[in-house]
């Protein structure tokens, strides 16, 4: 089947996870779940990894447990100055030029962030829409609606839809789809298990296995 589509994940897809940013966001969130549920900071990352494990996403074990305010959240865990971790990617933007298919932001992060991304990477011409947290209704990745959305709102097929993404969890409900997954590894930790048809260290790798023919049916 020819593929049509192609899904980005954003934060630690796009840009390497080494790159600070996520560093940064945790420890926002670590301070946020720390004032909302008077836990202290050691706690919270335990806290957040039983939410991951049990909601898919910090923001939502606070919203289920604690009812916050999901606007406030999103303000204040993205108020961060992308410039001191990220620049512009000139090698980044050449190989996504050279991609004749539809592509998407596929994040469980705010629209206004991936915005914000996609401009200091200066890519963001290539990316015309971007499904978030709130086009999934906070419904966030792995659940299989957020996926079933992005793939209706494109009008394509799963299989016809390649998804880039860094979190392992996130993949199996592709799959479950029919669609066919590469996983961002940057430590290489997962190149064995059989976890996605196939695995890359960055952003870079993972488009030049599209582009060199390792994902069948890629117009390039």
């Amino acid at each position: 089947m020819t593929l049509a589509a192609i899904l980005f994940d954003l934060d630690s897809t796009l840009y390497p996870r080494s790159a600070g940013v996520q560093r940064a966001l945790d420890e926002r969130m670590n301070a946020y779940v720390q004032r909302v549920t008077g836990c202290t900071l050691e706690e919270a990352p335990i806290l957040r990894d039983s939410w991951f494990r049990r909601y898919g996403t910090t923001l939502a074990g606070l919203q289920h447990e604690y009812h916050i305010d999901v606007e406030d959240y999103l303000r204040v865990i993205h108020d961060i100055r992308l410039e001191t971790f990220l620049k512009r990617d000139p090698e980044l933007d050449a190989l996504l030029e050279r991609l004749d298919l539809q592509r998407a932001i596929f994040t469980n992060s705010p629209a206004e962030h991936a915005a914000r991304v996609l401009r200091t990477l200066g890519v963001a011409r290539h990316f015309p829409l971007i499904f978030d947290i709130r086009f999934f209704e906070f419904q966030p990745k792995p659940k299989l609606t957020a996926y079933t959305r992005a793939l209706d709102a494109l009008g394509v097929a799963a299989g016809e839809t390649l998804l880039i993404e860094d979190t392992p969890q996130n993949l199996p409900p592709a799959r479950e789809l029919g669609m066919r997954t590469i996983l961002i590894d940057e430590q290489g930790a997962h190149r064995s298990d059989g976890i996605a048809d196939h695995v890359a260290p960055d952003i870079r790798a993972a488009l030049r296995i599209v582009l060199n023919g390792g994902i069948p049916g890629v117009r390039a």
